[in-house]
């Protein structure tokens, strides 16, 4: 048997960006969640995955909407990561959003945008992974992301 706190450190070992899945509720209501659990699928078709836990309260929104945009974030975006990695509260509030083309809040001055379909949904234990064909993406190609790495926010050093 795996201690899974041992497996957790584990998977922290490696660093990934971090991003913020947003979405829109069955009653249109605001939704998004830190995740970095994004990656790239396919370039032909677009498709890119990220995934979320059964348990999360919002788990239920991303399945009654058929569109999410990925908002990656950028160096200095810390609190914008830990107010959406929250479960519960208003995420939203005193902070501003664009709505982009699919009707998903876009956060204001992300590093990238990726504005998608849900194409696919797989089983993955304890999570449900996203897979979504992009149907439109901005990003900033002078910016800097924001790192997750051993538990803490990182920044690149060039």
């Amino acid at each position: 048997m795996l201690d899974l706190r041992e497996f957790r450190n584990a998977l922290g070992t490696f660093a990934t960006g971090v991003t913020v899945i947003t979405t829109r509720g069955p009653k249109g209501e605001l939704v998004g969640n830190t995740a970095s659990s994004f990656n790239a699928v396919s370039l032909d078709p677009p498709l890119i995955l990220w995934s979320l836990g059964r348990s999360a309260y919002s788990f239920k929104a991303y399945l009654s909407n058929d569109h999410f945009a990925v908002n990656v974030l950028r160096e200095g975006q810390e609190e914008i990561s830990a107010r959406f990695a929250k479960a519960l509260g208003d995420k939203w509030q005193g902070l501003d959003y664009e709505t982009g083309e699919t009707g998903c809040p876009i956060l204001p001055d992300s590093l990238g945008v990726f504005e998608c379909k849900t194409a696919y949904t797989y089983q993955g234990g304890d999570h449900v992974i996203f897979v979504g064909e992009v149907l439109r993406y901005d990003f900033d190609p002078n910016g800097r992301p924001l790192l997750f790495w051993r538990g803490g926010y990182r920044k690149v050093q060039i």
